[in-house]
């Protein structure tokens, strides 16, 4: 029995798309998870908000400025 011919496509890259539909999908996409990672961070810190460090100063911090606190 002879194997099959196997056939491919090119897909297409993000940022090499020609459709605004699709490009409007792909920003909603990342708008929405870009709301539920934040989400997630603020729950997250949230529950963890009582945490502390040896010094008594936050363990947790939700901006890159606090890398003092450590």
């Amino acid at each position: 029995m002879p194997c099959p011919k196997i056939t491919s496509s090119k897909l297409i890259q993000p940022g090499n798309v020609d459709d605004q539909l699709t490009e409007i999908l792909r920003n909603g996409a990342r708008a929405l998870l870009a709301q539920a990672i934040e989400a997630e961070v603020a729950d997250f810190l949230g529950k963890h908000a009582d945490l502390k460090t040896r010094t008594a100063t936050s363990a947790l911090c939700a901006t890159v400025t606090c890398r003092s606190a450590r």
